[in-house]
């Protein structure tokens, strides 16, 4: 299992890369290979409000869809497009070009219950025994 170390992760296996006030959400490498193939993702648009914990869309597979939860507080800035016609990404590239949505994140609201990726790896330790 993948998990870089320059991300935060939650315990519904979202990652989040906070850079300049916008925070950028994907799915784990752990969530992607748990889901296997992506085939198709729900999200919303641009403009839309966030509040830490919420569902804000899905991603269906072949075996199962799966709601995803917001890590932050915020306002979408953006969506990852290639998704609609390219959502193998989220399954070969899970930190990378499957990115899901962009959220502008309030100066002074912190995330907040993110896990470090050693906890993370300690939290997927722990639930697949």
């Amino acid at each position: 299992m993948d998990a870089p170390d320059d991300l935060q992760y939650t315990r519904t296996h979202e990652w989040v890369r906070m850079e300049d006030g916008i925070a950028t959400v994907g799915i784990t490498d752990h969530a992607q290979t748990e889901l296997g193939d992506v085939v198709y993702v729900e999200l919303p648009k641009p403009g839309a409000a966030l509040e830490v914990g919420a569902a804000f869309g899905a991603v269906e597979s072949v075996k199962a869809v799966s709601d995803l939860y917001s890590p932050v507080t915020g306002e979408i800035t953006e969506v990852n497009a290639a998704l609609n016609d390219h959502t193998e990404l989220v399954n070969t590239e899970p930190y990378g070009g499957g990115w899901l949505i962009r959220v502008r994140v309030p100066a002074d609201v912190a995330p907040e219950n993110l896990l470090t990726a050693a906890e993370y790896t300690a939290f997927v330790e722990d639930i697949g025994r």
